[in-house]
């Protein structure tokens, strides 16, 4: 069983947003609330597993509301509802430790089936903000330089390995010296757990950390010398023996 804490400054949302809940049968409306501050003193003292959360309400309002619970150690996950489809409240009550953000729009359908994800430890976006809170989120990923925290020159280098280009001209659109560019390379290759320039390329380009949207010619295979140069390419190695037992005709 779902228990749930409903909060809106409106008495006729509350109201029908209880009775749309108690006929669900997996959830228990256990109070509602129709201030910030009332909403967090009923989630520290009721413990509910979800709060339905609007965010314009009289005093500390439902922005408020979500620092004050986590101050106050509540568990409770909350679930934004509100009439405004704002990409920047939508990112402000995710960064201040909303579970989900959804619209007062949607059917009731869906809004059920927030409350259930929420609930289940999941998050839960509506379509209207879904956009703009993931090209946050990957913009973000990229300022710290993904799980292998690499730095911006760094992501600049291997975005650059991406298009196929070789030291030297990386050097030369980057105004750096060939031996920075080979250090670069270098620490990135270690810092990723990769031998091989192509290799670092796939696992960032796996995580969106480079978008591999470049019109230049494929990556190089090969392994980092200790020169970060590399190998000659276009050199043809030694021919093998025919092994098919032919000769040719003289």
């Amino acid at each position: 069983m779902i228990r749930l804490l409903i909060a809106d400054d409106h008495e006729m949302v509350r109201q029908g947003l209880q009775l749309m809940f108690e006929a669900a049968p997996d959830v228990e409306v256990v109070a509602t609330a129709a201030s910030g501050e009332e909403a967090v003193d009923l989630a520290v003292a009721l413990q509910p597993d979800v709060v339905l959360m609007d965010l314009h309400m009289p005093g500390i309002g439902g922005m408020g509301a979500l620092r004050l619970l986590r101050q106050r150690g509540s568990t409770a996950r909350v679930l934004v509802l509100t009439g405004i489809a704002g990409d920047q409240e939508a990112l402000a009550a995710i960064s201040a430790g909303a579970a989900g953000y959804v619209l007062k729009q949607v059917p009731v359908a869906q809004l059920q089936v927030a409350i259930r994800a929420v609930a289940a430890g999941q998050a839960y976006l509506d379509p209207a903000v879904t956009g703009t809170v993931l090209s946050f989120a990957r913009q973000g990923f990229k300022e710290v330089g993904g799980p292998w925290h690499l730095s911006r020159r760094e992501l600049e280098v291997l975005g650059l390995i991406s298009e196929g280009l070789s030291n030297r001209e990386i050097a030369d659109r980057l105004f750096l010296s060939e031996q920075t560019v080979r250090s670069h390379v270098k620490t990135t290759l270690r810092k990723m757990g990769k031998k091989h320039r192509l290799d670092a390329v796939l696992a960032a380009l796996q995580v969106g950390l480079i978008d591999g949207t470049q019109s230049g010619s494929e990556s190089p295979d090969f392994p980092l010398s200790g020169e970060g140069n590399p190998p000659p390419r276009g050199r043809p190695g030694p021919r093998r023996p025919s092994h098919t037992g032919a000769q040719p005709l003289t």
